[in-house]
């Protein structure tokens, strides 16, 4: 009767430290709360599971008794509550870390103007330190388990004379790995590319959606993935168009005839550079930059704006701009191959 009467007070017991991080989750979930305490959402959101499993584990291993469950039951017992411990304490450190940075990385995310070039650094500098030391976390963990056990420790004994030989074996193995896990580190803390980044690399324009200490994800402009090793940005060049700035000069390339008024064309072109929106108010000119064989004069418009995108879309409308206004206005510049008779 006994027994039973402890069995039934440790399921209470449990129950009643799950009811306890529901009430502080619904505290936490309150608008008074949660209005003045801006880790309480991220909080709720990243640990209410962790929370539950690990209340409820710890609560279970206060209250459980020796004799319960026999004498060879016991032992199972403690050494399935020793292992399911260590691993909801690590859930729950990881996902309390990941919250943490989460509200961090959403006030970095709505940094605007001369401050986000900074912003994006720190963002990529947190993202990849949380995800080194949750695999530090995980991996302490899974060692704490295995050490759990007392054969597992008299051979982890045995193994430490062996240590330099596995080292060395294992360092060969994973030479690929650790050289992208170096390159990783060095991308990051070098501030050579950040999240959000705007990057051509093997000619794809895109932008850094995820970097990892083993692979960066580069979103391209038409929405395409293109995932490659972090190794390839320490081995091979790329272009950083937002390293020190947004800011992009773009420019439009217009073959014409030799009768071309150029003064009119840069008239012209400084008249709609004023009414676009995309255009800073800053650089522009129009240039003669050759003459080619083929008889044709080569004019050169350049322009800046905000960033690469809002470059693109106003070099497409200034191409089209021109193109019309040199049709309408001087049909005979407009390009004409001569053949002599």
């Amino acid at each position: 009767m006994s027994s039973a009467v402890n069995w039934v007070v440790l399921v209470a017991v449990v129950l009643a430290a799950i009811v306890a991080v529901e009430l502080l989750r619904r505290l936490l979930r309150s608008r008074r709360v949660n209005g003045r305490f801006s880790l309480a959402g991220p909080l709720v959101d990243r640990c209410t599971w962790p929370g539950f499993a690990t209340a409820g584990v710890v609560a279970f291993d206060r209250v459980y008794a020796p004799g319960m469950s026999g004498q060879f039951g016991d032992e199972a017992v403690e050494r399935t509550v020793t292992v399911l411990l260590i691993a909801c304490v690590a859930w729950l450190v990881v996902q309390a870390a990941y919250a943490v940075t989460d509200v961090v990385l959403t006030r970095l995310g709505m940094v605007e103007g001369d401050g986000n070039r900074r912003a994006r650094r720190i963002r990529t500098q947190i993202t990849l330190v949380r995800r080194v030391a949750a695999a530090v976390i995980i991996v302490v963990a899974m060692g704490a388990m295995l050490f759990s056990f007392p054969a597992v420790r008299a051979l982890g004994a045995g193994l430490l004379a062996s240590a330099g030989i596995l080292g060395v074996v294992a360092g060969i193995a994973a030479q690929s790995t650790l050289s992208n896990l170096i390159a990783g580190l060095q991308l990051v803390f070098s501030d050579a590319i950040r999240l959000d980044d705007v990057v051509v690399v093997d000619d794809e324009w895109g932008r850094i959606e995820e970097l990892t200490l083993t692979y960066v994800v580069l979103r391209l402009w038409d929405e395409r993935r293109l995932i490659l090793p972090v190794s390839h940005f320490t081995a091979t060049p790329f272009e950083n168009w937002t390293r020190h700035g947004s800011r992009v000069i773009g420019h439009v390339m217009l073959r014409v005839d030799w009768s071309v008024p150029v003064e009119d064309i840069r008239a012209e072109l400084y008249r709609r550079l004023r009414e676009h929106p995309l255009w800073d108010q800053k650089d522009w000119t129009l240039q003669v930059t050759d003459v080619q064989p083929n008889g044709l004069v080569e004019l050169r418009a350049l322009m800046s704006a905000s960033d690469a995108p809002s470059v693109w879309d106003l070099k497409c409308d200034i191409r089209e701009h021109l193109v019309a206004y040199i049709r309408e206005h001087h049909p005979d510049s407009l390009p004409r191959f001569r053949v002599e008779g």
